[in-house]
């Protein structure tokens, strides 16, 4: 943001009132999970508040709403509905049984409509991961809101519905139409990461059961749990942990995802203690260094012990940052919370939810998931660090192909392992395989396949053991001598373009204060709105970042399509004069919109923040 004599910016206008839009028909080519086999339609939903969550399971935005709408779905049981609409980005992403297996992986307790081929997507022309729409007890679209920090917002304008439809008497109480599935008895469930123990045994995070599971070293006997099996954020609980590394003192140090942590485990005692975190999510303008028990953590995702410090992937604001233990601060090491693939000095890169990590020599390797890449770590010599790519290219490439890393394509990998031969071994999650990359050659390969999104590895004596994630199980591979034979393919992300005229784009954010709330603009603007393209050369003229939400973007004439990066943020408050400290929300989102020029494109492209479009 720029300094506080700056002038308050202007956000595109948008009234809070407009003709009422009936909200389309619900349609999804994989059917309705959480409904007890039950096919529903908008009609079945006539009389109750209706959210509908434009979500992807890969997305870690995603995930944060699944969380942020937690308690309102429990406050307000009886006339709200949630319905996940899920849209796939990544191939994988449309396997039916994938959604299934997300839904109770991320304890999603609401039905889910199935979309895999975008229709219901398209019909209510969403833009981006995730998306929230509101529609009334009378079946009309009253809000859209996109990116998180929209659940305070979407509470006020719950109780608001409420009180008018009660009054005018079309307000339906009563029980929805969720329908849990039946449990399912395994001793592991959706583990995350493991980790090779000095007794010889394995350390698991099982992290839709909330715990941390010790298994004897043929990786099926429990030796105990650790965690009373709740969500929580006490000395007896986690909230989805995945990452473990040890520590030169015999402890580990835990990722605990969900509660914006780190923990410590300590195998001797047995007792577990927090080191880093407040329980809060990082939000942009949040401290980024300090006292690591007082600064808020966004998602960490792995942890790994590197150059004499806890390296963290910090998946929630694509960045790395780093716990020193014995000056009990956390600070970011690299990224600039800007999604994307752009290597560099760490304090300019870009990342797109790192989520694996494996420290070897003067590397530390990164899955660095979003952009389907294989990336690292090292120092630049003048005591700074640089970030290179090793496979992959960004947002919308992926693919499964081997050969010159160049070329070869990763999809979606949450996990990686430094090899004793100098090797990287890749858990390529959403392709259901193990790669590896060979510094030395440059080549990719792969190693092993029909593994369940595996989503870690670990070295044991002259085996590899696997996290099969949705197999729920660790699998012992030996390391292959020679590489499995696999036909390439390759994938872009599909999403229709928007069809723009060349020359000037009018690009506007719309956002509208929640109801009672207001810009805060005590500190200077409370606005950001950053653009970028892919390619770069689509831009003629207003990339780069800036206060208003609105903008006039020029295009150039030789390119024909691309990809624009949106990233905005507002932060509104309480408008109440009397009160010294009103309670204050950020709303952010980041948008990739396919674009392409065509003589009879809009003039203007609209995304919404928070509200309608007028």
């Amino acid at each position: 943001m720029n300094d506080a004599a700056a002038p308050e910016p202007t956000p595109a206008p948008a009234p809070r009132r407009r003709a009422r839009v009936r909200a389309p028909e619900l349609i999804g080519k994989g059917g309705w999970l959480n409904t007890g086999g039950k096919e529903l339609t908008l009609a079945d939903f006539r009389g109750r508040v209706l959210i509908l969550d434009f979500w992807t399971f890969c997305c870690i935005n995603c995930l944060h709403v699944l969380d942020e709408l937690r308690e309102l779905e429990e406050k307000h049981r009886d006339t709200v509905v949630i319905v996940g609409v899920h849209s796939p980005k990544f191939v994988h992403e449309a396997d039916h049984e994938a959604v299934v297996d997300a839904v109770e992986r991320y304890e999603v307790h609401h039905p889910v409509l199935d979309d895999p081929e975008l229709a219901t997507w398209k019909q209510y022309a969403v833009r981006a991961w995730p998306t929230l729409v509101v529609i009334d007890p009378e079946g009309y679209v009253v809000a859209q809101h996109a990116g998180e920090g929209h659940a305070h917002a979407i509470e006020r304008l719950v109780e608001e519905l409420e009180a008018e439809h009660e009054a005018k008497g079309t307000l339906r109480r009563g029980d929805g139409p969720y329908v849990a599935p039946e449990p399912v008895a395994t001793d592991l469930r959706f583990p995350g990461k493991a980790l090779l123990l000095e007794n010889g045994n394995l350390l698991v995070s099982d992290s839709t059961r909330h715990q941390l599971v010790e298994l004897a070293p043929d990786g099926e006997s429990v030796v105990r749990r650790i965690g009373s099996g709740e969500r929580g954020f006490g000395p007896d609980a986690f909230s989805e942990p995945q990452g473990l590394a040890l520590l030169p003192d015999g402890r580990i140090v835990v990722a605990d995802t969900v509660n914006h942590a780190l923990r410590v485990f300590d195998p001797a005692t047995g007792a577990v203690e927090t080191v880093a975190g407040t329980g809060r999510q990082w939000w942009q303008g949040s401290p980024t260094s300090g006292p690591a028990l007082e600064v808020d953590l966004s998602s960490p995702w792995d942890v790994a012990w590197w150059q004499g410090r806890v390296w963290i992937a910090m998946a929630g604001v694509h960045q790395l940052w780093t716990w020193d233990p014995e000056a009990g601060t956390v600070q970011v090491a690299a990224g600039t919370t800007n999604e994307g693939l752009v290597d560099g000095p760490a304090a300019e890169a870009w990342f797109a939810q790192p989520s694996g990590l494996s420290a070897a020599g003067d590397r530390l390797w990164i899955a660095d998931s979003e952009t389907s890449a294989l990336r690292y770590v090292e120092p630049d010599g003048e005591g700074g660090y640089a970030i290179r790519s090793a496979v992959g290219t960004g947002l919308f490439d992926f693919g499964h192909r081997d050969g010159d890393a160049a070329q070869a394509l990763l999809q979606h990998p949450l996990g990686v392992t430094a090899l004793p031969d100098g090797s990287v071994a890749v858990c390529d999650t959403y392709n259901h395989a193990l790669r590896r990359f060979d510094p030395a050659t440059g080549q990719v390969t792969t190693l092993a396949t029909d593994l369940r999104e595996p989503s870690d590895a670990v070295l044991v004596g002259e085996d590899i053991v696997v996290v099969e994630s949705a197999r729920h199980r660790l699998t012992r591979l030996r390391l292959p001598e020679e590489a499995v034979r696999v036909d390439a393919v390759a994938h872009r992300t599909q999403r229709a373009a928007t069809e723009v005229a060349p020359g000037t784009l009018r690009l506007d954010v719309v956002f509208q204060a929640p109801a009672g709330q207001k810009l805060d603009t005590r500190y200077g603007p409370s606005t950001r709105l950053l653009v970028s393209s892919t390619p770069p050369e689509l831009l003629a003229d207003g990339e780069g970042p800036g206060t208003d939400l609105f903008r006039d973007l020029v295009l150039n004439p030789e390119v024909s399509e691309g990809v624009l990066h949106v990233s905005a943020m507002a932060a509104s408050c309480d408008d109440d004069p009397a009160n010294e400290y009103p309670a204050c929300h950020v709303h952010q989102q980041d948008w990739g919109v396919p674009v392409r020029v065509v003589a009879d494109g809009a003039v203007r492209l609209p995304l919404v923040l928070a509200g309608l479009d007028a």
